[in-house]
């Protein structure tokens, strides 16, 4: 019988069964391989504090407001990082879709289905090994930071945050020529951003950032700075650190009060720009070029290119039946782990 991660209540999760829905005209029933749990986002979910689970999302004015929620628990099949193989196909598909390898956003289960117009788009490129499919959806969050940097060649980037989303917006940012410095507090992600090519990589509690990147760049700053820590800490270090009249995207998921965050100081006297970087959209001025399905084929068409190091981000892969207690591990130990795979081959 097929199965799905469920979140219970707040900081439980098990594994459950489920019944699939029937493949219909036009779907493909998909066999999941493997899924990544997303240690941003999806800990929000896990832990209660996803603004979905205390308030109501109104689609058409784009406002949280008080009252009902969006989602409640149960959460069953939470998740947007999966790869799965084409295992049946409904009337009307060819049979040419069956054994397709295909990457997408179906949550933590291990069966699902989607049209075959949504997995066509979503067939894997060329790879060593099918698992970095996982990053599809990640891949396209960090790219999409990077586009609404605008970087440029010879420019400073520093990037606030070594965790999965933190080390690929590094490795994008190098790749748009970009001389990147990475800020986290943890050792061992300092250390592998510089592994992957960061120009070095700075321990943000031994110092202050904005006063190191100063003494490097002439007293300058930063010529653009990428959030994605989703510490408000961090954020108003990214404000301090970034030269005068320049930008700080704002791609980290906060959540809580602010109280670390003071605008009326450099924010306030240096002009900074600060952009919402969100993957419900693109920076308006690529719009008409870019949309999330094409960020999320180019990071995995330059992770099979060998320019984005991906498969070296993953530091656990576990059997999925042990879901419960790989969100136990990233709740109390987040420092234990970088990108944590539920593996459903078992």
């Amino acid at each position: 019988m097929p199965h799905l991660v469920r979140f219970d209540s707040p900081r439980s999760a098990s594994v459950v069964e489920f019944e699939p829905p029937a493949i219909g005209p036009g779907e493909v029933g998909l066999s999941t391989l493997y899924s990544g749990i997303s240690a941003g986002t999806e800990l929000t979910a896990y832990r209660g504090s996803n603004p979905y689970l205390t308030s109501r999302w109104e689609a058409e004015s784009r406002l949280f407001v008080p009252g009902t929620t969006t989602h409640a628990y149960p959460l069953d099949g939470w998740g947007y990082e999966e790869v799965g193989i084409v295992s049946e196909v409904g009337e009307g598909v060819p049979d040419d879709l069956v054994g397709a390898l295909v990457w997408g956003a179906w949550g933590h289960r291990s069966a699902a289905v989607r049209p075959a117009e949504y997995v066509r788009a979503r067939r894997m490129p060329d790879v060593d090994d099918p698992i970095v499919g996982i990053f599809g959806k990640i891949g396209a969050i960090a790219l999409n930071a990077v586009l609404d940097a605008d970087i440029h060649v010879g420019e400073t980037v520093v990037v606030f945050g070594g965790g999965v989303p933190g080390q690929i917006v590094a490795q994008l940012a190098r790749l748009n020529g970009g001389r990147v410095l990475l800020a986290d507090p943890l050792a061992e992600r300092r250390a592998l951003a510089e592994r992957l090519g960061a120009w070095r990589a700075v321990d943000p509690t031994a110092g202050s950032v904005a006063e190191q990147v100063r003494a490097v760049t002439e007293n300058r700053g930063a010529d653009v700075v990428i959030e994605i820590s989703g510490s408000y800490q961090a954020l108003h270090e990214a404000i301090r650190t970034v030269a005068y009249s320049s930008r700080v995207v704002v791609a980290g998921f906060f959540q809580g009060g602010a109280e670390a965050l003071r605008l009326g100081e450099e924010f306030h006297h240096n002009r900074v720009q600060l952009v919402g970087s969100q993957i419900s959209g693109v920076s308006p001025a690529l719009a008409h070029r870019w949309n999330e399905l094409r960020m999320s084929k180019t990071a995995l068409e330059l992770e099979s290119a060998g320019s984005l190091r991906l498969r070296e981000l993953i530091s656990h892969v576990v059997p999925a039946a042990e879901a419960p207690d790989a969100f136990r591990m990233l709740d109390e130990h987040p420092g234990n782990a970088l990108q944590v795979v539920l593996d459903y081959r078992a």
